[in-house]
């Protein structure tokens, strides 16, 4: 029987599935089913619901791929779905038990630049100035589309950036994890010191800034595509015991 993982990419905040368009024609040419979560960005436990049903509706192992905030959606979901064999982390959260992206960023010694493009609305909502969104969410994106991804940006709430996370899927899962090295949103340390943690089978660093998914697709794809092979040469039984 073929271990050959369904991909389930999910999107981070400021963001929609549409985030994953140039990485997943890659992936579909190349023999994979790719499914791309729609989350509501309100709370961590629900949009980690989202991503496990997302993942129990698909027939076979699952790769989980999250971007920023996603890389927290599916540190807690990872447990939830027993079909997920693997996550990779694209400039993401990856959060241990109990920690959630304030504490992180809090504790962080480095401000990131983007910070300063937040803007919190009235009902609990933050987001990035539509005029300063280019030059610190992806500055490295063509000037019309980075226009284009301010313009359909999804808020998250401030509730889901203080949410802990309550179960680690990196500990019990291979994983693998992207850095960015010139991203404006998440210092680039902090990627570092999240993916040297999590022990990664594979990682790779791109001078890239917050949107590696967007402006450097091919090696965001290549990097999934790497997972999954990886993932398909892993027999079954060890698959099933690394949950």
């Amino acid at each position: 029987m073929s271990n050959k993982p369904n991909v389930l990419l999910v999107h981070g905040a400021w963001a929609d599935g549409s985030s994953w368009s140039k990485v997943i024609p890659i992936l579909q040419e190349a023999g994979y089913n790719v499914v791309a979560a729609q989350l509501h960005l309100q709370t961590l436990a629900d949009d980690a619901e989202t991503t496990r049903r997302a993942a129990e509706a698909l027939d076979g192992p699952v790769l989980l791929v999250g971007h920023s905030y996603g890389g927290a959606v599916i540190t807690e979901a990872a447990h939830l779905c027993p079909n997920v064999i693997g996550l990779v982390y694209v400039a993401g959260f990856a959060l241990d038990a109990g920690e959630s992206l304030g504490i992180l960023s809090s504790t962080s010694p480095i401000t990131p630049p983007g910070a300063v493009a937040f803007r919190p609305d009235k009902y609990g909502f933050l987001w990035i100035d539509r005029e300063l969104f280019p030059d610190n969410f992806c500055q490295d994106v063509d000037k019309e589309e980075s226009r284009i991804m301010a313009a359909i940006q999804k808020p998250l709430s401030l509730a889901a950036f203080e949410e802990k996370v309550t179960n680690a899927g990196w500990k019990n899962l291979p994983s693998w994890y992207q850095v960015s090295t010139e991203d404006r949103m998440i210092p680039p340390p902090a990627e570092q010191f999240m993916a040297q943690r999590i022990n990664p089978k594979g990682m790779i660093s791109l001078p890239s800034s917050h949107a590696s998914m967007v402006s450097h697709p091919n090696e965001i794809a290549e990097l999934i595509l790497s997972a999954a092979k990886e993932l398909e040469m892993t027999p079954e039984p060890l698959l099933a015991a690394s949950h």
